[in-house]
């Protein structure tokens, strides 16, 4: 039987995407990179960690991989993720001020949208 490991994004930024998103959710950080990753990338060219092409966010299972991708976000998300929150509108606040966008409110969950557009609700 299968079991979830990864949710993985597809964006233009991967390293600000995984930071945002490690701010987001509780408990989870941008993977710490030590000096064999630094020496990877490297070795594909990739001098900053800034410019990383795949950033991991822990945290959970699952785990949320960031990936470069060349085309921007056209259309609504095919799967999104929900959070949950103790009090909705302080948590609103706090992913506004993370950079979030509020895209719609409804009695008792909201639609936000990340940095890149990526829709997820909160309730």
């Amino acid at each position: 039987m299968a079991r979830l490991r990864d949710v993985v994004v597809d964006c233009r930024h991967p390293a600000a995407l995984a930071r945002f998103w490690a701010a987001a959710l509780d408990g989870y950080a941008v993977a710490p990179y030590d000096e064999a990753e630094l020496e990877r990338l490297r070795g594909e060219g990739v001098e900053d960690p800034e410019d990383d092409p795949t950033v991991l966010v822990e945290g959970g299972p699952p785990r949320l991989w960031f990936q470069r991708v060349p085309e921007r976000k056209v259309v609504k998300n095919r799967l999104h993720l929900d959070l949950r929150a103790d009090d909705l509108d302080s948590e609103l606040d706090r992913l506004i001020g993370l950079g979030a966008r509020l895209l719609a409110t409804y009695d008792d969950w909201a639609v936000l949208a990340d940095p890149e557009g990526n829709e997820f609700c909160l309730a």
